[in-house]
């Protein structure tokens, strides 16, 4: 039995597919750091000695990958290594390690406005797609894979949504490629949008943070734009990443019972061991008791545990260098700082190489059309509420 046939078999991966894709994104990656370092002293001295200085890692990293994934694909091995593709993984490690760089006191001077920002981000925003994707006729479980992408944070809300109403598969691999598609140019358009229009780092941040949709864009926009933005980007973008369990949640509920129209399901099934005839208030109150708790752990179920991490790198590092002192603690910190380099770099190689262009031609310009203006809507809007909410904020 070859490798593919058993592999269509058995459902899963092999492992030695997977191991290759990471050695793959690996060697992208030592590619990436290569480049990083040596192209400012080869242009050194030229016509292209600027632009060799300027040019960052996310740069590299993202076009190599996607160079990389053209060849893969002619080669007919790009699918096969997927599975070591790892993207969330990769990006959800380089945050947790992010958050040893953020002071404590930043993280909670930023709180406020950054909550305030990702509710009504995600109320207006999903509201919006959601309305217009009805307009135009786009099927409702698509409907939501695009409203949760374009509100919260792409192809994490996307599959959190996808559980949440049964989607296809098909659907989430079109929402996101649509993610990706759109995310790629962001990640250059925004920091030199900031930049043009004289935004603080604060404002900057948030702006990047609250309408990049992919949790790695913008991580590698932020990165472009400075350090002090990309922790503001990172903490906007991470307290979005912490309401995806309550759009499931409210997604779920929505869809058993109004577009599937399954009232009695639940009903059905809480009365299952009851006695015929003998509803109580008893009996009532565990079943609301069986609710709660379904809720509750659903909502931890979808809650991305990443952001514990995050918040617990930021405490422990405030107290360790408050112990120790800044001088003794920087070496420290800069190797955490280094070794996040290396899991975002792994993280950009790998979104171009899942970057795939065939579902975009699949499903038809609808659901392109509600993405782009979403997309337009999420940008004018997330300027506003940046610089109403973050202008007056000083986290230096």
């Amino acid at each position: 039995m070859s490798a593919e046939v058993e592999e269509r078999t058995t459902g899963t991966p092999q492992a030695g597919l997977i191991a290759t894709g990471v050695l793959v994104v690996l060697a992208l990656a030592a590619l990436t750091r290569y480049f990083e370092q040596n192209v400012p002293t080869w242009t050194e001295g030229t016509a292209l000695e600027e632009l060799g200085a300027a040019i960052e890692y996310p740069v590299y990293a993202i076009a190599i990958g996607l160079l990389a994934n053209a060849v893969l694909a002619a080669t007919g091995v790009r699918d096969r290594l997927a599975g070591g593709f790892r993207t969330e993984f990769f990006i959800k490690t380089g945050l947790v390690l992010l958050g040893a760089s953020i002071n404590l006191a930043v993280l909670v001077t930023a709180a406020g406005p950054a909550i305030a920002q990702a509710f009504l981000m995600i109320v207006l925003v999903f509201g919006f797609t959601w309305w217009l994707a009805g307009k135009l006729g786009v099927d409702d479980k698509l409907r939501a894979l695009l409203s949760s992408a374009v509100s919260i944070c792409g192809v994490s809300a996307a599959i959190a949504a996808a559980g949440a109403v049964q989607a296809k598969k098909e659907q989430l691999a079109y929402t996101a490629s649509l993610v990706i598609l759109f995310a790629l140019p962001s990640i250059f358009l925004l920091p030199a949008l900031a930049d043009a229009f004289g935004l603080s780092p604060e404002v900057a941040g948030a702006w990047i943070g609250g309408n990049i949709d992919t949790t790695a864009a913008v991580t590698a926009a932020g990165a472009l734009a400075g350090e002090d933005t990309l922790q503001v980007a990172a903490i906007v973008k991470t307290t979005q990443n912490a309401l995806i369990g309550f759009v499931a949640v409210g997604l779920t509920a929505y869809f058993a019972f109004k577009v599937e129209r399954r009232p009695a399901t639940v009903g059905a099934e809480a009365g299952a061991t009851d006695e015929p005839g003998a509803a109580s208030e008893n009996s009532a109150g565990e079943t609301s008791a069986r609710s709660a708790a379904g809720i509750a752990g659903e909502l931890w179920r979808r809650f991305p545990k990443f952001v514990l991490g995050f918040v617990a790198a930021s405490v422990i590092a405030t107290i360790y260098l408050d112990q120790v002192g800044a001088s003794e603690g920087k070496p420290v910190i800069t190797v955490i700082n280094d070794l996040r380099t290396w899991f975002l770099i792994l993280a950009f190689v790998s979104i171009g190489l899942e970057f795939k262009a065939r579902s975009l031609r699949e499903a038809g310009w609808r659901p392109i059309v509600v993405f782009a203006a979403a997309v337009l809507f999420n940008l004018i809007l997330g300027l506003g509420l940046s610089a109403l909410l973050f202008s007056g904020v000083d986290l230096s």
